[in-house]
């Protein structure tokens, strides 16, 4: 696992929440693909270049812990580490905090494959499973 995770920020919109004012479940989860997606992006790795080299990274495996309450118009940050790689699939854990005082609201992890553009599993393109490699291993160094 990396030492120095991704940090993604977002306020939590009317939209997201229920009719008490909490956010919904399903809500994490697209807070987990949103800050998946920018980490990859601000590593150079953009999803587009991935779908144009014919390589997707479905989820296949999706846990959340549901630690407190996010309200609206909570600011949170959610922290994004590649914590396994294999040729196979990989794995991300996600830390959701209150920005503010870093209070731990939530915390999962996905698990995604490897497939082509026609839906076929595939291990992990060369040149992709090295360049994760180097980002999981970076800060162990």
């Amino acid at each position: 696992m990396t030492d120095s995770p991704h940090i993604y920020k977002t306020r939590v919109r009317y939209a997201e929440v229920d009719k008490m004012g909490v956010v919904y479940h399903s809500r994490y989860i697209e807070w987990f693909e949103a800050a998946r997606t920018e980490m990859l992006r601000q590593l150079g790795l953009p999803y587009s270049k991935l779908e144009k080299e014919g390589v997707s990274l479905p989820v296949v495996e999706v846990r959340c812990y549901y630690r407190k309450p996010v309200l609206y118009d909570d600011l949170v940050q959610i922290e994004t580490q590649l914590t396994h790689l294999s040729r196979s699939k990989l794995q991300l854990a996600y830390r959701v905090q209150r920005h503010q005082d870093l209070t731990l609201l939530a915390e999962g992890y996905t698990v995604h494959c490897y497939i082509r553009s026609d839906g076929r599993a595939v291990r992990a393109p060369k040149e992709l499973y090295q360049f994760l490699e180097k980002v999981l291993l970076k800060d162990d160094s």
